[in-house]
């Protein structure tokens, strides 16, 4: 559940007005703050296309990869030679969600998904940083840098490649 309130974050966002927008890519720090201020800290890239594409590829602590379509996410991680296929609800529409986002100052926007507060920062029309509480109630910040947006992106990156040797967990 957790990786899939970061897919709607990520496509609820900064997207709304302020952007034109039909391919993302960006080098990523997410940064998950618990109550006692500890700090975990994830660094990877995000290739986004529309309508509802997603490949988030996390380097450093950890390998893992999230594959994102419209109603299916598959987790592979690798450190554990294991894969998650979830569905998602075909009613679920990530662009949809963009629409919702509402501007509370000059660079920052809102939205609401499923009870959860985001809070995007926009700079030079191009997402900064994304904060929230997930549902542990830590914080969490996804920062972008290297971004680049209306690129071309090929589907054939949002096809898993999932070895053989893998565990599968359908749920």
């Amino acid at each position: 559940m957790k990786y899939l309130i970061i897919f709607q974050l990520f496509f609820s966002i900064g997207f709304a007005s302020v952007l034109n927008i039909t391919s993302f890519e960006a080098d990523f720090k997410q940064i998950v703050t618990d109550d006692k201020e500890k700090k975990l800290i994830y660094n990877g890239t995000l290739k986004a296309l529309k309508p509802q594409f997603a490949f988030w590829n996390y380097s450093q602590p950890i390998s893992k990869s999230i594959y994102l379509t419209s109603n299916l996410i598959t987790i592979i991680e690798p450190e554990i030679e294991q894969v998650i296929i979830k569905n998602i609800p075909a009613s679920f529409n990530f662009f949809k969600m963009i629409q919702n986002a509402k501007k509370i100052s000059k660079n920052r926007y809102t939205t609401h998904i499923n009870d959860v507060l985001y809070t995007i920062e926009i700079e030079k029309e191009m997402i900064k940083s994304i904060m929230y509480h997930d549902e542990f109630d830590n914080k969490v910040e996804i920062i972008f840098d290297k971004q680049f947006k209306n690129r071309n992106i090929s589907e054939e990156i949002f096809n898993p490649i999932i070895p053989q040797e893998y565990d599968i967990i359908r749920e």
